[in-house]
């Protein structure tokens, strides 16, 4: 991805990986008082110390935001910030890039395409960035016609408040890779933070899931964490929901005919954790969020699968042997590229040292978390998430 037309704030959204540009208000119009005293200080630093990609300042009354907020955040952090706001003229321009933003928003539901190219010159003649929001189909093709090297795509309908993610994530992944595409708005959990990233976001935008939490910065940490933790061979829903319970963030559902942990169907599960359909040489449309893909060999899965979002490759599986052990297990997944979850073998006792080893996207164990085949124990599933977190 080229840094042209980037400054401080898009080469750092543009980075490799995934991260987050986390965000400072007091109020959200949609969810009202989050942290009227929230002192922007004492959060820009631990924003910054949680491991955000940028920092987001509210500057608009509406938030109960203003000016010196960015200003506070600015002699607070090393952070590329966004001015937040309803932008439409030169002089909010000037404004922000005195106050020390290094990027403004510029909202395409308020702004017609002459007003938002203007915008995006004067903003790139003061050294601003700008982050050009769209919230529907129409929106991204404007963005993308107007050059915006970094779109952010927001599941609010700022007009009604509704959220739509699953409109957002068709968005996301509909938009061109050679932009910083920022999914923002209604991300509460890891999950649907990966969820955004598998659809092809570079980063997220959240806010009230900080503001609300008592440690704004710990909340950030824990939401950019990774591995995911995946519990795998669900077949019945109280194991589904003591999965969730217990702090996974994927439920994965074997619809392979030859597997014990077989099921007929996905199980229900809250939106705050990703679904996954694991298939082996055959499969079949389903709603879930991903999907886990092993080719047949000699009547069972092969080695190592591959995870899908709807027909696009996102990740590689690497496992062990059909009931063998390998010990270059590890040394394979760590060379593997790109995604990776790592299967195979783990449990509580070894999934720490595997994680420091391999550093995966995500891990996943089925066995480890059983009284038998396809049947839970939910102490062993306390205590598999608990040890890969």
């Amino acid at each position: 991805m080229s840094d042209t037309g980037r400054g401080r704030f898009g080469r750092a959204l543009a980075a490799p990986g995934f991260g987050a540009i986390a965000e400072f208000k007091r109020r959200s119009p949609s969810a009202g008082d989050l942290q009227p005293d929230g002192d922007v200080v004492a959060v820009a630093r631990a924003y910054e110390r949680a491991g955000a990609r940028a920092m987001s300042v509210l500057v608009d009354e509406r938030f109960a935001g203003t000016w010196d907020d960015l200003r506070a955040a600015r002699n607070a952090t090393t952070l590329p910030l966004l001015a937040k706001g309803f932008f439409d003229s030169s002089d909010d321009l000037r404004t922000a890039a005195e106050a020390g933003a290094d990027a403004i928003l510029l909202l395409l539901c308020d702004l017609d395409d002459e007003t938002c190219a203007r915008l995006m010159r004067e903003a790139s003649d003061l050294g601003l960035d700008t982050l050009v929001e769209a919230h529907d189909a129409d929106e991204l093709e404007r963005a993308t016609k107007l050059g915006a090297p970094v779109i952010g795509v927001n599941a609010r309908d700022l007009s009604t408040f509704a959220i739509d993610r699953q409109a957002q994530l068709a968005l996301v992944a509909s938009a061109p890779r050679d932009r910083v595409i920022v999914a923002e708005s209604a991300i509460a959990t890891r999950a649907q933070g990966a969820a955004a990233e598998l659809a092809g976001a570079n980063v997220i935008l959240v806010g009230s899931t900080l503001m609300r939490a008592r440690d704004p910065g710990t909340k950030l940490a824990d939401l950019i964490q990774r591995p995911l933790v995946k519990v795998c061979g669900l077949t019945r829903q109280e194991d589904v929901d003591a999965a969730v319970e217990a702090g996974a963030d994927l439920v994965g559902f074997i619809l392979a005919q030859e597997s014990r942990r077989r099921t007929d169907e996905l199980l229900a599960a809250p939106e705050t954790v990703l679904r996954v359909a694991v298939f082996v040489g055959d499969r079949h449309d389903t709603d879930a969020d991903v999907v886990q893909f092993y080719e047949r060999e000699n009547g069972h899965r092969a080695r190592d699968g591959v995870l899908m979002r709807n027909e696009e490759r996102v990740g590689t599986v690497v496992d062990l042997p059909w009931e063998e052990g390998d010990a270059t297990h590890l040394d394979r997944a760590r060379a593997t590229r790109g995604r990776v979850m790592l299967a195979g073998g783990l449990d509580p006792q070894n999934v720490r040292a595997a994680i420091d080893a391999v550093r995966p996207w995500a891990v996943d164990s089925a066995r480890s978390t059983e009284r038998e085949p396809g049947i839970k124990d939910h102490d062993k599933v306390k205590a598999w998430v608990e040890a890969a977190r």
